[in-house]
């Protein structure tokens, strides 16, 4: 297997693994409360990593670090959260995987990326092939959720495009990195959530496993995978292994719930998949010199990867959480 081939097998973990999470928050968690739950898939995690690897940000990373954890994940939970309850499953799913065509447009104008068609076109159709496997007939739309769903793709998107445009500091590894980012954004998931949600719930057993599961493997290792992919192989690229988040629902759905899974959708997650792999194939976007706001090219950035290590519904690719039961 080839050094790209690998990263993007690595990085995919992360998407796919953010599929499972409906299938937790139904059968493990407390029922209606997702702000409690998105705190406690950040703030543990990221408290863990920084007990693990025992590093703080210097100077303006203390800046970057709570922009970019209020972006991938304090603005990005609540928002996604509050789409979930106001829009049907599908139709969360299908607002939020416009987040590659965010993540393309904030990549030419933050990276200096020119997108190219086949980049665009890769992105239309995944998330069309994302709708083909969620979207349900007659399925309501509400303008507050279907804000709220594109406010979270965003959020994603610009937390992906930055930290690739940042990057991070001399002898600072990817898993430190990602325990600041998760700290900052459980911090700011903190207070609203119990200003909204009041105290905590009394936790079962199989509650506390299930949060056990969020945090370290769902949290902690995905958006450690998550944040090392985009680093390694470029914001559009990461995030066009987004639909692989609802397609994994879909299957464990089905294998594990019983869900109907029937041609339309098998066709959907063939068109998704087929664009997850076109976005991986396809030639990197040239960097273009002088763009506003542009990085010049390093000898990092230049080659696609420089040492084994490396981030942002849905698709955000949280969004199979959207699909929390009101």
């Amino acid at each position: 297997m080839s050094r790209k081939a690998a990263v993007v097998a690595l990085t995919a973990l992360a998407p796919i693994s953010w599929g499972s999470t409906y299938f937790v928050t139904t059968e493990f968690l407390p029922p209606d409360r997702p702000l409690f739950t998105g705190l406690m898939r950040a703030l543990p995690a990221g408290l863990l990593l920084l007990a693990l690897t025992r590093k703080l940000p210097q100077g303006a990373w203390w800046g970057k670090s709570a922009a970019l954890g209020a972006l991938n994940i304090g603005a990005f939970f609540p928002l996604l959260f509050l789409a979930a309850y106001r829009l049907p499953g599908g139709i969360a799913a299908v607002v939020g995987s416009v987040g590659p065509l965010f993540v393309v447009g904030l990549a030419a104008l933050l990276l200096g990326e020119k997108p190219t068609l086949r980049t665009l076109l890769t992105a239309v159709a995944a998330a069309f092939g994302v709708s083909l496997v969620v979207l349900k007939a007659g399925a309501a739309f509400d303008a507050v959720g279907v804000l709220a769903g594109l406010l979270s793709a965003l959020s994603m998107s610009a937390g992906v495009v930055l930290t690739k445009r940042w990057g991070r500091p001399e002898g600072v590894g990817a898993l430190a990195l990602t325990g600041w980012q998760l700290t900052a954004g459980g911090l700011v998931i903190l207070p609203i959530a119990f200003l909204i949600e009041g105290a905590p719930p009394a936790l079962t057993g199989t509650n506390l496993a299930g949060y056990v599961y969020l945090a370290l493997g769902n949290t902690a290792v995905s958006y450690f995978l998550w944040f090392r992919g985009i680093e390694r192989l470029g914001a559009s690229s990461a995030t066009l292994l987004g639909p692989l988040s609802p397609i994994a629902a879909a299957i464990i759905g089905w294998a594990a719930l019983g869900q109907a899974l029937g041609p339309v959708q098998v066709l959907g997650m063939v068109i998704a998949f087929g664009a997850t792999l076109a976005g991986q194939t396809a030639p990197r976007a040239p960097k273009v010199s002088g763009a506003s706001g542009a990085k010049p090219p390093t000898p990092e950035s230049a080659e696609l990867f420089s040492s084994a290590e490396r981030k942002g519904q849905e698709v955000s690719m949280d969004l199979e959480v959207s699909g929390v039961r009101r």
